[in-house]
């Protein structure tokens, strides 16, 4: 991206106007989405058949997208989430049509919208610790618990006569395991539909109009597929591709399609599966991202396209009516570009390397030996510079991956000169079950050794890449990744941002939300107690004095999953150590108000975009 003398790059790029969580209303005829196209996060309408966008709330919603919106049952109002400064203690308010904001749910702890029925709205509620389900009655604003697990029960679904509930969990002994119920509206009477093998993951998705079908995923045989568990037979028909991991979507009105996506080589794609001849198709897009709201109320438009956001590394996320009679589609709500065109973005490039785990570059925290040689895949983006800054940037999650979509955060890195590479370690989605569960017992282990092999290979097979000006960037785990990466490889690289990062894990075990604890920290690494040298030896503080190269720690203060101890911790440990901090020091340190685990309000990227920006500019100077 050329530089010009006119305008303020970084500024610019943090004011394109974003769209988030788009979902069709009941009948298909309007979309309901958030749009910050006035400088602000507000929900907008779009009208699916005139394409007129009219803007609904003004100020009351929060100034962080993050989390997803939902129609009611009448399509009179729009229901979303709202919380402190970006703390996710999020409560549940309703938007009407004039404007008129009515809160609904008003809680302790983090509230979730799981579905939305005539007469009640489900949700999931930390406020008794682990979440749970619990129903709001619209009538007489009651709020009842419906569920009582000590694990998590992230999503729940009301069937169309809305007597019954479906939703996930686990009580067997297994961690890894999560099993589909089906409940009375009530929650009582639980009955395990025993889908798939112990030790997998089941998931449901959506009823079907009759209620006798229930929409399901699965990785019991390893990549996720798609099935349709009937009542009446109680048994399950799978619809799956061997080759590529896929997840559902919805069932199509007519009752006899489905859709879904599927992952392959960091794209996601969408498609449809035919419930009668057990075939499946991808739909005629670009190679890219394409994204379905989960829980849609309504799959199809009113003149029965399919609805959905679609994105490339150079194309920002645009909203698509695809006919699937066609195979024709219409761009419904365009992306906007500024002063940019899509050809002044730099392009990813996928490449794949065999990795063990252990690179050459010596380790200085931990030795482990070999893991399984595994195929990794890596995005790389060139920023046309030459020679060029190389920018390390694992993603976050773990349970994530990087793919073939537009982020902002790379091309605000290329548009400065740095290359960046995103490197889908061991431990990554979109390829199955077992390489997800590679990264039990492991954090800082061969996942960050797949990191720097991938970051080996594209140094020596880029000669236009600079080896003395290497950095390491990343958030939330990729936060965590940027600490380790600093204390176990520092001998390559040259400067590094730690986005909130995790830096002590038995801390962070404390301080977490208790869903937080049970679903990533004891799945992946026991309890302390359990584990207490594993919870010690992966901790990036441990090994605080490795530090050899300049860091900038950046940390929101209202972060609730990564709390900011996280980043004081890990500051005072260097203090200890007599680490200068400074412009001129090894360290600089910043907190942000008013922010909690990252936000997309356009002020507070613009915030972090300078920061990342200054650090990068004075650490890896063109020599």
């Amino acid at each position: 991206m050329a530089e010009s003398a006119d305008i303020d790059v970084l500024s610019e790029l943090a004011q394109l106007p974003t769209m988030a969580h788009p979902v069709l209303s009941p009948g298909g005829d309007r979309i309901a989405l958030y749009y910050d196209i006035s400088g602000r996060n507000e929900v907008h309408v779009l009208d699916t058949e005139t394409g007129e966008l009219t803007q609904r709330s003004d100020g009351e919603v929060p100034r962080n997208a993050r989390w997803y919106l939902r129609w009611d049952a009448d399509g009179d109002r729009i229901l979303f989430h709202d919380d402190d400064d970006g703390n996710e203690q999020n409560d549940i308010h309703a938007l009407d049509a004039d404007g008129t904001v009515e809160q609904l749910v008003e809680m302790d702890g983090q509230a979730s919208i799981h579905d939305v029925g005539e007469s009640q709205l489900l949700f999931g509620s930390s406020r008794d610790g682990q979440m749970n389900v619990y129903r709001y009655n619209f009538d007489t604003g009651a709020v009842t618990k419906l569920t009582e697990y000590d694990r998590a029960v992230w999503t729940s679904h009301l069937s169309p006569d809305e007597e019954r509930i479906a939703y996930a969990t686990n009580e067997t002994d297994d961690y890894d395991n999560r099993d589909v119920y089906v409940a009375e509206i009530d929650g009582s009477n639980p009955r395990n539909l025993e889908i798939g093998e112990v030790g997998a993951e089941a998931t449901p998705i959506e009823w079907d109009a009759s209620g006798s079908r229930l929409l399901v995923g699965d990785n019991s045989e390893d990549l996720g597929r798609i099935g349709v568990y009937d009542f009446d037979e109680d048994a399950v028909t799978w619809y799956a591709e061997t080759e590529y991991d896929e997840s559902p979507v919805a069932f199509l009105p007519d009752g006899d399609r489905v859709l879904g996506v599927r992952s392959r080589d960091a794209m996601t794609l969408p498609v449809v599966w035919d419930l009668n001849s057990g075939t499946g198709r991808e739909l005629d897009v670009p190679d890219g991202v394409a994204s379905f709201v989960a829980s849609a109320d309504e799959p199809l438009t009113a003149d029965g396209r399919v609805v959905f956001q679609h994105t490339t590394p150079t194309r920002r996320p645009e909203l698509l009516a695809y006919d699937l009679e066609t195979d024709e589609y219409e761009v419904l709500l365009e992306a906007e570009y500024g002063p940019f065109d899509p050809d002044d973005f730099a392009d990813a490039t996928y490449f794949t390397v065999d990795s063990d785990g252990v690179p050459e570059i010596p380790a200085a925290a931990i030795d482990h030996g070999p893991s399984e040689e595994l195929s990794i895949g890596a995005l790389l983006y060139d920023s046309g510079e030459r020679p060029s800054p190389l920018i390390v940037n694992p993603h976050g999650g773990p349970r994530a991956r990087s793919s073939k979509a537009f982020n902002l955060y790379t091309q605000v890195l290329c548009a400065r000169g740095y290359s960046v590479l995103q490197v889908n370690y061991r431990g990554s989605t979109g390829r199955g079950r077992a390489f997800v569960e590679a990264l039990i017992d492991d954090w800082g282990g061969a996942e960050q050794g797949d990191v720097v092999v991938a970051a080996e290979h594209a140094l020596e097979t880029n000669e236009w890449l600079d080896d003395d000006r290497v950095a390491v960037f990343g958030g939330s785990y990729g936060g965590y990744s940027a600490y380790w990466q600093l204390v176990q490889y520092p001998s390559l690289y040259d400067a590094g941002v730690a986005w909130i990062g995790l830096t002590d894990l038995e801390e962070m075990y404390e301080t977490t939300m208790p869903h937080f604890r049970t679903e990533l920290m004891i799945k992946y690494l026991g309890t302390p107690d359990e584990n207490p040298a594993l919870y010690r030896d992966r901790s990036p503080i441990t090994y605080a004095e490795n530090l050899d190269a300049p860091l900038l720690m950046v940390h929101g203060v209202n972060d609730r999953r990564v709390p900011v101890s996280q980043a004081r911790l890990f500051r005072d440990r260097l203090e200890e150590l007599d680490y200068e901090f400074g412009p001129d020091g090894t360290v600089e340190y910043e907190e942000l108000g008013e922010e909690g685990h990252a936000s997309t309000d356009q002020d507070q990227k613009l915030r972090m975009f300078r920061l990342l920006d200054d650090f990068l500019s004075r650490r890896l100077p063109d020599e």
